[in-house]
């Protein structure tokens, strides 16, 4: 079999004739930058052959490099195949980058301290011929003397039974037995020497498809001790969702399963080592994740959610043991995975319903989780409507020239002056640029309609004199950062095309909202609050976002960035066990709507396939602002 050679690390992976350059890197251990999944549309895992056999399109490749890069050997390496030994150089940045991940939780309400787990200290009579009461029982008596639940209702299991004797002897019958309430009773999860009550700690963790956060917190007092963040480790084995089943099926679920058990132990590591804490004292572990994540994690083969009529094993929040699943804790540690309400509508959206509070109010909220999927909840405390579909990758920077991820030199804010069209623009870590992220997306486009560049429709306006508007090899197009501005050598442009994708990704959300809202017999106006959950929302423009048409109209004050839901409602369900207990409630509550069987809802997604949409009645602050904005300048009105 072939082998491939990467540089500059010299990484190496005997691999099948016939298998893609990514998959080699893969096999190498190298992250590759593939937001299109591997389908050659972003254009972001440019590799160069410097020697050997492949296989590729040379005029595939000429859509996204220069002809001095094709020269150099510049090709895709998920659409370059190998037939022979191979050497092959990947420039930095088609490697996965560090990433602008969400950690922080923005204006996080205290939450009450009321665990599901306690560390009793007691002090025992020692046995004798007078009194032969078993270790066990003469253990849970004293906890019981401490206020602590019966013996009856504790479960103690045989690996704690094994060294309990010489635990209760060596320490001179003085102890810590920590006790968690699980379901049907209590569990004696240890039994430590002495006094170890000030040391008892819990970690809430979101299980990203792309990275994982973990809080640790004291449960003695509540403090927040620590909080790290890393990738999610299966991007190797594929970096959606769909390829991660796919690979799954292929004998890889095991692997999978190690995988997500190693991303949350790298932050887990990483955090008790900020917080100074032994990994062995945290006793509870809650988990976020959606559908998908958490039956990986829980090594139950998630197949049968990805065909018709796409069922997940279990839906219901469950829990385990941290030894049984890898998780770098107290091996009796609670582990416990949020419930879902479909294949689609996961425990990270149960999450972020918990953490925006929209099922504690009477008003209506609408609550928006955005990335190259989407999930939609509409509703309040008496009902609940939920969605979820594809946005395509255009949001995360796929499906766009210029596009990336929120890494480092990434464009995440631009203004376009009106007169001259000249942009302003801020980056990732203040570097100079590389490409245009999300956030930064939606703020050009919007600036673009604002300054008549782009009509409703995404067209670039040629008939403008300025020379950032102009024919591009392929597309019209419009430079936002002259080449010499950039780290990359080129300008980088947004294009008509790229337009276009990305009125298709929010024409399939802003079709989504109106679909929950028809569904429920409301209009736009009935909505109290419109919440954005994770980094993408955090980082939006609100303005910019319904000028687009992303989501239905709503004044600024009343949209709001919760920042990463999922976070923050692992927090809270680790940190009171009553709000845990209503999780299942919860999802039971949620209506799912599948929006393919929905016929009226590719209706709605070709009237939202405009600027803002076809019906300008929707959104008519939007209108006043435009039509305002081509008065200024001189242009016809759209109505005129």
């Amino acid at each position: 079999m072939p082998t491939a050679t990467f540089l500059p690390g010299y990484r190496k992976a005997v691999v099948p004739s016939g298998t893609t350059i990514l998959d080699a890197a893969r096999a190498a251990g190298l992250p590759m930058n593939v937001v299109c999944g591997g389908q050659g549309k972003c254009g972001k895992c440019l590799v160069f052959i410097k020697d050997g056999t492949v296989s590729f399109d040379i005029e595939d490749c000429r859509r996204f490099f220069s002809n001095n890069e094709i020269a150099s050997g510049a090709c895709l390496a998920c659409r370059a195949t190998i037939v022979g030994d191979v050497r092959v150089e990947v420039p930095a940045e088609s490697l996965i980058q560090e990433q602008k991940i969400l950690v922080e939780i923005p204006g996080m309400k205290e939450v009450p301290l009321k665990p599901a787990v306690w560390k009793y200290e007691v002090h025992l009579t020692p046995p004798s011929l007078d009194d032969t009461t078993p270790d066990l029982a003469r253990l849970l008596e004293g906890i019981e003397g401490q206020e602590g639940p019966p013996p009856n209702r504790i479960y103690a299991p045989l690996e704690v039974l094994c060294y309990l004797p010489q635990v209760l002897r060596r320490s001179g019958w003085h102890v810590t037995a920590t006790v968690a309430l699980v379901p049907g009773g209590y569990r004696l999860s240890s039994v430590d020497e002495g006094d170890t009550t000030g040391r008892l700690y819990g970690a809430a963790v979101d299980l990203g498809t792309t990275t994982i956060v973990a809080y640790i917190w004291s449960l003695v007092d509540g403090r927040i001790l620590a909080t790290a963040s890393n990738y999610n480790r299966q991007i190797s084995c594929g970096e959606d969702i769909l390829s991660r089943v796919n690979f799954s099926r292929r004998s890889g679920l095991a692997r999978l399963q190690q995988l997500a058990a190693e991303s949350i132990n790298e932050s887990l590591k990483s955090a008790s080592d900020a917080g100074g804490i032994d990994l062995e004292e945290i006793f509870e572990v809650v988990i976020a994740g959606n559908t998908v994540m958490t039956h990986l994690l829980l090594g139950i083969d998630p197949s049968y959610m990805i065909a018709e009529p796409y069922i997940p094993v279990v839906r219901r929040m469950l829990s385990t043991a941290a030894g049984r699943i890898g998780i770098a804790a107290h091996r009796n540690a609670g582990v416990y995975t949020f419930p879902a309400v479909s294949n689609f509508i996961g425990g990270d959206i149960i999450a972020d319903i918990l953490a925006s509070g929209m099922a504690d109010r009477d008003e209506v909220s609408l609550m928006v989780d955005i990335g190259t999927n989407f999930e939609a909840v509409l509703g309040n405390r008496d009902w609940m409507l939920s969605c979820a579909g594809a946005a395509g990758p255009a949001l995360e920077g796929g499906e766009v020239l210029f596009g990336m991820r929120a890494n480092p030199g990434a464009i995440e804010r631009v203004r376009v002056d009106a007169g001259t069209l000249t942009p302003s623009y801020s980056t990732i870590n203040g570097i100079r640029p590389r490409g245009i992220c999300g956030s930064g997306l939606i703020d050009l486009i919007a600036e673009l309609i604002r300054a008549c560049v782009i009509d409703r429709t995404g067209q670039i306006n040629l008939e403008i004199d300025n020379p950032r508007i102009r024919r591009g090899p392929y597309h019209p197009e419009f430079v936002v950062a002259w080449k010499k501005e950039t780290s990359i050598g080129k300008d980088i442009v947004i294009t008509e095309n790229d337009i276009r994708n990305l009125i298709m990704s929010k024409a399939a959300i802003h079709a989504a909202c109106m679909t929950l809202l028809d569904a429920a017999g409301l209009a736009p106006a009935d909505i109290g609050r419109i919440c954005f959950s994770g980094a993408f929302g955090n980082y939006l423009n609100k303005e910019n976002a319904v000028t687009i048409g992303l989501i239905p109209e709503m004044p600024p004050e009343c949209i709001e960035n919760i920042g990463n839901g999922a976070i923050t409602g692992a927090n809270i369900a680790l940190v009171d066990r009553r709000r845990r207990k209503e999780l299942d409630g919860l999802a039971r509550r949620i209506t799912y709507i599948e929006l393919n069987a929905d016929p009226s809802f590719m209706d709605r997604y070709t009237s939202s396939s405009f600027l803002p949409h076809t019906d300008f009645a929707l959104f008519p602050h939007v209108q006043q602002t435009l039509e305002a904005c081509r008065a200024r300048q001189g242009v016809r009105s759209w109505q005129a």
